[in-house]
């Protein structure tokens, strides 16, 4: 399936969307929900036995929301009303009402700090699920990441994984010029984590990642993205963090995502 097309169709239905970011994660989600590494029942989202999956870079909620419609937590229908009055599937993800969605996520800094409660909680529990959050590079320059971090390492939460989007840019840059870092992977390990790398659009790199031992420590999988993967004009181009094509650009994205005229009329009628 083509999960950017329909992940730019929905945003261009909503006049409005971060769809450079949620285009990063497309594969990283793929591997998690269509290759079973998530533990999850669609019938019951509510299953105690379940992994849970935090997406902290919530700005990237359509790829999550595409990927819980595509395994079927909710009706593709719904994805016509993202942003619209009324409907559920806002900016970011919202609980309790959009099946499948663990936490209310976008003020970046925070999904980290989720996760690890829950991981704690289940270490208590002697429960066997494990907890999934996706991160941000950029957003691993909060603070609260490495608080998160250094308590996740102490209380040796081995059923904790955390996943960096890292594409090497933030809302107004590269990491680069704003907050440069010389090596995510020093980083984490210093902080006492089992870190792997991996090309975060190669599905068989990402599913052997995930299926990495860790034992008295969280597994840090850091996934070598493109922001805008998948269009040539937002590839690795800061400019569209926030906003959609004009009419010159929208040839593009027909072209290269493989899109009709006929569906953007009808993207249209939902403006």
């Amino acid at each position: 399936m083509n999960y950017r097309k329909t992940i730019f169709l929905t945003a261009y239905s909503a006049s409005i969307a971060h769809i450079a970011s949620a285009f990063s994660i497309v594969e990283i989600l793929e591997v998690l929900y269509k290759e079973k590494i998530l533990k999850y029942d669609v019938n019951n989202p509510n299953w105690d036995d379940r992994d849970r999956f935090i997406l902290s870079k919530g700005h990237g909620s359509l790829a999550l929301y595409t990927m819980l419609s595509e395994v079927g937590f909710f009706s593709k229908d719904l994805l016509k009303t993202f942003s619209k009055p009324n409907s559920v599937l806002g900016g970011e993800p919202c609980i309790p009402n959009i099946p499948g969605v663990e936490a209310t996520t976008g003020s970046l800094g925070h999904g980290l700090s989720l996760a690890v409660g829950m991981a704690l909680a289940k270490k208590i529990d002697n429960k066997k699920e494990k907890i999934y959050v996706l991160l941000g590079d950029g957003e691993c320059e909060e603070g609260t990441i490495w608080e998160a971090v250094m308590f996740a390492v102490h209380y040796k939460l081995d059923n904790l994984i955390i996943i960096v989007d890292c594409n090497r840019i933030q809302k107004m840059g590269t990491l680069k010029s704003i907050m440069s870092i010389d090596s995510w992977k020093d980083k984490f390990n210093a902080f006492g984590c089992e870190v792997v790398e991996v090309d975060g659009h190669n599905t068989s790199e990402l599913k052997s990642a995930f299926k990495q031992k860790n034992v008295n420590k969280p597994l840090v999988i850091l996934a070598d993205t493109i922001k805008g993967k998948g269009v040539s004009i937002v590839e690795n181009d800061p400019r569209w963090h926030w906003r959609l094509p004009n009419k010159k650009e929208l040839k593009i994205f027909m072209k290269e995502l493989n899109i009709s005229e006929e569906e953007i009329n009808e993207c249209k009628k939902l403006i």
